[in-house]
């Protein structure tokens, strides 16, 4: 009983010496996102300042329309704040707030535009009574608040977690990018 086999036998033949590793299954998006991105909770703990980036500001951008026909299509790459973080609201002086998200790369400026849009683009010109984006302000920039006080931690709290949007009744002429003109040539 001892004799070897002669016919190919698949329980015998055809190993290798080590069982074969086990597929490793694809990660969650969420899960193998940027480390360096920070949640808005974290950033509130933290105390970390917001730098808006300036190209936000008078781009010239009606709310109604899909912010793909910007001139200046590089902006819509930039991060609309540093740190970079994976959400923030965006608040109109009229109530509405809307979300900007962005979970592998960071919030850019292009997320914040498509959010505002998604909420605006069924109103007709008319409907809006400050159709296009002057810019974004963040609050705790320009605030002093009174850590002493509850109601004003509250606010301060609040305030740390949104962006103010400024829109108006005039569309803004954009300082950043664009393409230069050429002089003729004499």
């Amino acid at each position: 009983m001892a004799e070897p086999l002669t016919r190919v036998d698949s329980a015998v033949q055809g190993l290798s010496e080590s069982p074969p590793k086990e597929k490793i299954s694809h990660r969650r998006a969420s899960s193998s996102a940027n480390n360096t991105l920070l949640s808005i909770k974290d950033v509130w703990e933290t105390r970390t300042k917001l730098q808006l980036a300036p190209e936000t500001q008078k781009t010239g951008w009606k709310i109604n329309t899909s912010p793909s026909k910007i001139d200046d299509k590089d902006i819509l790459k930039k991060p609309l704040v540093t740190p970079l973080v994976k959400s923030i609201d965006l608040k109109t002086n009229l109530g509405m707030v809307v979300t900007a998200r962005n979970l592998k790369e960071g919030v850019t400026i292009k997320d914040a535009l498509d959010a505002i849009y998604h909420k605006n683009r069924k109103r007709a010109d008319d409907e809006l009574e400050k159709p296009y984006l002057e810019g974004f302000e963040w609050y705790p920039a320009h605030r002093e608040y009174d850590e002493e006080k509850d109601d004003e931690m509250e606010e301060m709290k609040q305030d740390w977690h949104t962006l103010i949007i400024h829109l108006s009744e005039t569309p803004g002429v954009s300082n950043f990018g664009g393409k230069k003109k050429k002089k003729a040539a004499e």
